[in-house]
């Protein structure tokens, strides 16, 4: 075992409440992939600060490798004094490291480096400070929810560059599966102490159930011991008092550790507020298109969601996810097409931007829009104090501005409001930032078990697996050029059907060149030059000339056929094996058109040279 390059014993810190950190523990050695889980508060990001240095534990020893380099990247990261964000990912290198790296990850990352740090966004924002942390290559890598703001793309580019880094790893996420790639131990924040599994986060909740499965037991086992110990003091023989005494000491030790104890942090239990029913037709679009200037945003597209789909958007960031999303549901005005709202819809929406907090209210003046101390919640009078303990807020947080919460109960409360709304329609954009593995779980059991419709934008890769019923994403993921197609299923569906769609065109293409290759009617370059040498075009020449626009514009007519049966919104989801089918043969149709154009353009060219 390769001796530790960092290594945090007993760590001890609190605020003045109950201990957020009380005898917890760290050790990374080379090559470590950990990641740190817990509950939103448990002091996930406050152990890793410790551990980076950014913040002095009250008690507790810490120890750094003293030729050891790390970096963090922080949540919120500080441009300040930067003129570029070139300027600023340079400024994390260190003697001896590679400054191409900074350009090499600007590049991957999608930036140019000359953007003024003032004016990025969320998702520009964190690939900078992920490209300034990833350059120097360092010995420890920490990474505080690396994937927040990203798209899907960068995520899948992130996980390649770390699985293929030489840096220890130190990982903070919500992201499920971005976890179960990038870790091979699990060290887990509860009740101010760390856990380690030297196992990846894929089996960290099956053995968190069995710890707390066994906790619970000694827990009976104490209070049994305890019953014991009383009826002998109460009805027992007599024997010495000093033997007496001593029993005594011990019933109260055991006392002390019973009322002691705390057990795991609650659970929320909470579910949507569902208001009248809809019409069973929520939305119909047909041939709704968008365009900013020259870049069309939505080309020509069709969908019906009807009463209890589940609906997920995904694709690279810019592609025009939350575009289409508002025109859907009525917020934007679309360029063509028609949309047609169902009846009796009350909608409810979570915005990524988080742009309905005001961060002066508090955490009660918020829940119930400042009309007193109470709110309705599914026909029920709650008081807002007991409503919060549903979503783990203590009583003494109602007064609390909401600036004073982390993004993780910031994310929380929105969800705590959004949930006591009575709707039939949930907009979710971005809903799983910052939110922690159990909230999640909430989350998804809201929204698996919600009676109506739900249309959410997400880069998580597992809700999306375990809640839509169908996935909407750009027709071309590398290049959104404004055309959408509906997948049936989720995430992991939408790429199966992709990848089957793919194979088969390959298939068929190499039938057709295995085809091509028996027939003689393609021109070649022996019969080009037996055709110079005649002084005129061979009869084969002559008929492919004539009959290739002819050919083409027959193909373009089957293309348009094909499209429009395409565009069909139910036909995916009736007929996926026809939808796939189509697609192939129209790919295999724009192939053969450029193919076609190619050989005309050359026997073109060949017979005005011959009559020249």
């Amino acid at each position: 075992m390769a001796p530790p390059i960092l290594k945090l014993d007993d760590i001890f810190l609190s605020f003045g409440g109950a201990p957020l950190l009380n005898g917890a523990n760290l050790q990374v050695e080379p090559g470590d992939r950990i990641c740190l889980v817990g509950r939103n508060g448990s002091g996930k990001s406050t152990l890793m600060k410790i551990a980076a240095g950014l913040v002095e534990a009250q008690s507790g020893e810490v120890f750094r490798h003293p030729s050891a380099t790390i970096r963090y990247l922080e949540q919120a990261p500080d441009f300040a004094g930067y003129t570029t964000v070139q300027a600023y990912a340079e400024a994390g290198l260190g003697p001896g490291d590679d400054p191409y790296r900074v350009a090499y990850l600007l590049e991957h990352l999608g930036l140019t480096g000359q953007e003024d740090p003032k004016s990025l966004s969320g998702g520009e924002a964190r690939r900078a400070a992920l490209a300034r942390v990833l350059a120097p290559e360092p010995d420890i890598l920490m990474l505080d929810e690396p994937t927040n703001h990203l798209d899907l793309p960068t995520i899948e580019w992130l996980e390649e560059e770390l699985r293929k880094t030489r840096s220890a790893l130190v990982l903070i996420s919500h992201d499920r599966r971005f976890l179960e790639k990038c870790s091979t131990a699990t060290v887990w924040l509860d009740r101010g102490l760390a856990r380690r599994l030297g196992k990846g986060f894929g089996f960290f909740e099956e053995w968190r159930d069995k710890v707390l499965e066994e906790e619970e037991i000694e827990q009976h086992k104490l209070g049994k011991a305890i019953e014991r110990e009383e009826h002998w003091l109460r009805y027992g023989v007599t024997a010495r008092r000093k033997r007496n005494m001593r029993r005594l000491g011990n019933l109260q030790s055991l006392r002390a550790d019973y009322r002691g104890h705390k057990g795991p942090q609650g659970t929320i239990q909470a579910s949507a507020t569902e208001g009248k029913e809809s019409g069973k037709l929520v939305i119909e679009a047909t041939q709704i298109t968008k365009h900013y200037g020259d870049r069309t945003i939505v080309a020509p597209f069709s969908i019906r969601v009807h009463r209890g789909d589940c609906i997920g958007l995904v694709g690279p960031n810019g592609a025009g996810k939350t575009t289409l999303l508002k025109m859907l549901t009525g917020q934007l005005k679309q360029d063509e097409g028609k949309i047609k709202l169902g009846t009796n819809l009350e909608i409810a929406t979570l915005d990524q931007k988080r742009e309905d907090l005001n961060l002066e209210d508090t955490l009660a003046h918020y829940l119930t829009d400042g009309r007193g101390d109470n709110l309705l919640v599914n026909g029920e009078q709650k008081h807002v104090t007991g409503y919060m303990k549903e979503f783990l807020f203590q009583p003494e947080q109602a007064r609390t501005p909401i600036k004073n919460l982390s993004g993780g109960e910031r994310a929380r409360l929105m969800l705590a409001r959004i949930m006591a709304k009575p709707s039939n329609l949930l907009i979710l954009d971005e809903p799983t930032n910052d939110l922690d593995i159990e909230t999640l779980d909430l989350l998804q059991e809201i929204v698996s078990s919600y009676s109506g419709t739900v249309i959410l934008v997400s880069h998580d890769r597992d809700f999306l697996d375990r809640t839509v019923t169908s996935t909407i994403a750009p027709a071309n993921p590398d290049a959104p050029d404004g055309r959408w197609i509906e997948y049936a299923g989720g995430y992991s569906d939408m790429l199966a059907q992709r990848k089957g769609v793919e194979d088969e065109r390959k298939r068929a293409e190499k039938a057709e060149k295995a085809d091509a290759a028996k027939a003689s009617g393609t021109p070649s370059k022996s019969n080009d030059g037996a055709a110079k040498n005649k002084g005129k075009l061979s009869f084969k020449q002559k008929f492919a000339l004539e009959n290739l626009p002819k050919e083409m514009e027959k193909a373009q007519g089957q293309i348009d056929a094909n499209e429009a049966k395409m565009a069909d919104p139910n036909l995916f989801t009736k007929d996926a094996a026809t939808f796939n089918k189509l697609a192939v043969e129209t790919e295999k149709l724009r192939d053969s058109i450029a193919r076609m154009e190619e050989e005309w353009l050359e026997l073109e060219m060949l017979r005005e040279e011959l009559e020249g």
